[in-house]
């Protein structure tokens, strides 16, 4: 059986997002999660970031990502790594805790349906000096590594099931 990149990159992108297999999917952590879970903050001197922070920081970059692999230039490009964490969030705004959930999900449904879209040689086409499949490969495990930190802030903050699999 081949495998070819697109199907490669389809599976890990789902193990990330969508799929209960070897790791916690984004959906799975962010289920559930309520604005004043979202906006808590661990404990620990300088930078802790929320949940909430890390959203917008993911959706900072998917969205930049996207932009990318489209060939478009960036709208709103940041000047430091930093604020695109953005503000912890309000405990008590809901909705806009849900807004900035939702917009994550909708930036992974429009990644993947351009993913979708590319053939295999698109993948090494060059943007800003850089093949489309090493910024991919880069993407994926960015939002895996803050996929790990939301579960361990929920963890940290007991709002994480003891047992979340049968």
């Amino acid at each position: 059986m081949s495998v070819n990149v697109q199907q490669f990159i389809k599976t890990q992108l789902e193990a990330v997002w969508t799929e209960d297999a070897w790791i916690v999917p984004i959906s799975r952590a962010l289920a559930d999660v309520t604005a004043k879970q979202a906006a808590w903050q661990p404990p620990g001197e300088g930078d802790t970031n929320s949940i909430w922070q890390l959203v917008n920081h993911m959706n900072y970059y998917n969205d930049e990502v996207l932009h990318r692999l489209k060939g478009i230039s960036i709208p709103a490009k940041t000047t430091t790594n930093t604020s695109t964490f953005g503000e912890v969030g309000d405990p008590q705004d809901e909705a806009g805790w849900q807004r900035t959930r939702e917009h994550a999900f909708e930036l992974y449904e429009q990644l993947q349906a351009h993913l979708s879209s590319m053939q295999d040689e698109d993948y090494v086409k060059e943007y800003e000096g850089r093949p489309q499949w090493k910024l991919i490969a880069r993407w994926i495990s960015h939002d895996s590594y803050h996929n790990g930190q939301i579960v361990l802030i929920r963890k940290l903050q007991n709002s994480w099931p003891t047992t979340i699999w049968p």
